[in-house]
């Protein structure tokens, strides 16, 4: 199976779990890519009109998405939405998301951000399989250990 792995990462953190994700699928046998979506502009919900999106993501190739960005603002980072938003359709391909933040509380924007990347991927007709919300504490390499277990026996 393909998996494309797309993140928006500006310290890292989060493309480090998507390294560990894809490390995992790929001794399950999987063809596994991380593309990374970069941007030019500002990252914070008030620049958003300023952001353009730097080389997109193709995901076409891909029978598998997982996306994974960080928590903005207690929203998705604002360069992920845009890039979701200008995806095409997503008819029939199984889809996986996650985000990392700071916070250790769920509602301090973890499942704000995965409600706003269920609801882009779902207008695209993706099937969503499954989500996770690392949060970057003390506990975040346990947290890593059981996303990429779940997210492995996604697929």
């Amino acid at each position: 199976m393909k998996i494309g792995i797309i993140v928006h990462s500006q310290t890292n953190n989060t493309y480090s779990v998507a390294q560990k994700i894809q490390e995992s699928l790929k001794e399950a046998g999987n063809e596994v890519e991380v593309k990374r979506v970069s941007m030019v502009g500002g990252d914070r919900p008030e620049d958003k009109k300023k952001i353009q999106l730097e080389n997109p993501p193709d995901i076409s190739q891909y029978d598998v998405l997982i996306f994974g960005a960080p928590v903005h603002a207690f929203a998705l980072a604002p360069a992920m939405q845009i890039y979701m938003e200008q995806l095409p359709s997503l008819k029939d391909k199984k889809i996986a998301l996650f985000v990392t933040k700071k916070l250790r509380f769920e509602w301090t924007g973890g499942s704000r951000a995965i409600g706003q990347m269920k609801n882009l991927c779902q207008s695209k007709d993706g099937i969503i399989m499954g989500t996770g919300i690392v949060v970057w504490n003390k506990n975040r390499d346990e947290k890593i250990t059981e996303l990429v277990k779940y997210f492995a026996g996604l697929f």
